[in-house]
């Protein structure tokens, strides 16, 4: 008996794999094939090239096979250009690994301050519905951004050194990527009711910044070994605990910003700031001579800012311009009055607050010994004869070190602040 057998046999073969940009996206954005099919109907192309709609379906369908099997080196993207399966070209590897890894902002604002758990990521149907992303896509964005944190948390050096060398992503979206493990690090409290109107632009502008001002990041070598920007720096925040000596200078400081801001404030605003400045200086010393408490007060660090500075100047109705105005000059001030400057130190007192500020942050920093006098319940320390090596080197840094460490910890604190007050602003 003979059987004849009919069928159709589709049978493409090349060295190099086709990728269609427009079906590569169309799978990034969580479409089914059959979505996609629908999607390229509606563009338009397809009447164009006369292409059958069953055509189109097994195009669409190929791609969609060759993305799901390309998915798993995207994943390890170094492993893209090691493998030989597919025949692609580098502009090509870098293009789908740059699109795989970008994200919507949106979706990421909603994954700011909550740990990437697998709870986390069965409750992506409520992100997906708020952000009108798909679910594929919330899921896929939900899972880089968990792959990239696991694998670079632990890494000395440059976070995003770190994640350019081991995704091959670009400087922008690797700084992106940097900021969110930044903010996953340091915990910081970004889901509050006063916290919504921020988006992810405003959390990665204010990250960055503190990461360039505020960590262990090297200055000489930035991308080196040495280098962490992703904890802060314990020694600066200690510093700026002495920055307290500004509330001493209250009416001082209050003058000489007054002095500056009457030609540029109108008259509504300028007596606003003469009646509340001890409102503003409080609130702005006060947050950065808190900062070395603990992990709590630096994680309510955005929560703060809204709360203590930014929601005073909603209420007065200030603009962007005048809290510029006011920024600029309160930090202008304080660097030229005595405490900051280093002129004008009287003897006695300020000597003997520098031997304190001296003497205590080498019994806290280096563990050498307990401040004098001694109280009742501390030991006396170390004998006159053990302390006298140190009494001349001690001297010698009197005249300037304090001055010049707290005018440093002064511009190193505002170039952050002023940076993260305007961008989140509202008027």
């Amino acid at each position: 008996m003979l059987i004849k057998m009919y069928g159709e046999v589709d049978v493409f073969i090349s060295n190099y794999s086709l990728l269609d940009p427009d079906i590569y996206q169309l799978w990034i954005d969580g479409c089914s094939s059959s979505e996609a099919v629908m999607r390229l109907q509606k563009k338009g192309d397809v009447q164009e090239s006369g292409a059958t709609l069953d055509l189109l379906f097994s195009d669409v369908s190929d791609h969609y096979r060759t993305y799901s099997l390309l998915e798993r080196l995207l994943h390890n993207p170094p492993k893209l250009a090691e493998q030989i399966s597919f025949q692609l070209e580098p502009e090509t590897q870098h293009y789908l690994i740059e699109r795989y890894y970008e994200f919507d902002d949106s979706v990421i604002r909603e994954l700011l301050g909550k740990k990437l758990s697998s709870r986390h990521r069965k409750d992506l149907d409520e992100v997906s519905e708020k952000t009108k992303i798909l679910l594929r896509s919330c899921r896929r964005q939900f899972d880089n951004v968990k792959r990239i944190f696991k694998a670079v948390e632990e890494m000395q050096g440059s976070v995003v050194h770190n994640i350019q060398s081991n995704f091959l992503l670009s400087q922008p979206l690797a700084e992106k990527y940097g900021t969110v493990v930044f903010i996953g690090c340091m915990r910081f409290e970004t889901g509050k009711r006063k916290l919504q109107y921020l988006t992810f632009s405003d959390f990665h502008h204010c990250a960055r910044i503190l990461m360039e001002k505020w960590t262990y990041r090297s200055s000489k070598d930035p991308d080196g070994p040495a280098s962490d920007d992703t904890d802060l720096d314990r020694e600066f925040l200690l510093d700026m605990r002495d920055l307290r000596v500004l509330l001493d200078k209250e009416k001082e400081h209050k003058h000489l910003v007054c002095q500056k801001l009457k030609p540029k404030l109108l008259e509504r605003s300028f007596g606003e700031l003469e009646v509340n400045f001890r409102v503003y200086t409080r609130a702005l010393v006060g947050l950065a001579t808190g900062l070395h408490r603990g992990r709590e007060r630096i994680r309510s660090f955005f929560l703060d800012l809204v709360e203590r500075c930014i929601e005073p100047w909603r209420i007065v109705s200030w603009s962007h311009c005048d809290l510029s105005n006011f920024l600029d000059a309160y930090t202008i001030s304080a660097l030229e009055m005595d405490v900051l400057s280093g002129e004008g130190r009287e003897s006695g007192t300020g000597e003997a607050n520098s031997w304190r500020v001296i003497i205590e942050g080498s019994r806290e920093r280096d563990g050498l010994f307990p401040p004098w006098p001694p109280s009742d319940n501390r030991p006396a320390g170390p004998t006159p004869e053990e302390r006298r090596p140190a009494i001349p080197i001690l001297k010698e840094a009197l005249p300037f070190s304090i001055e010049v460490e707290l005018r440093a910890a002064w511009e190193r604190y505002m170039q952050v602040m002023s940076s993260c007050l305007l961008r989140i602003y509202r008027s």
